[in-house]
């Protein structure tokens, strides 16, 4: 499962344990949670591309 850091705050955004504050479940990949979802740290949108960074793996 890869991570995933937020390039705007340093939020880590890790697949293996999903995001339970946003509904998103353990195990959901980065490219399988909605457009529509934000950083939950500072609001960076999935969709931009520049706001995120495949750490691993």
């Amino acid at each position: 499962m890869s991570k995933w850091l937020c390039n705007i705050c340093g939020f880590v955004y890790d697949e293996e344990l999903g995001d339970s504050d946003s509904g998103i479940k353990p195990g959901t990949k980065f490219e399988d949670i909605p457009d529509t979802w934000e950083c939950p740290e500072c609001g960076a949108n999935k969709k931009n591309p520049s706001n995120w960074i495949k750490l691993e793996d």
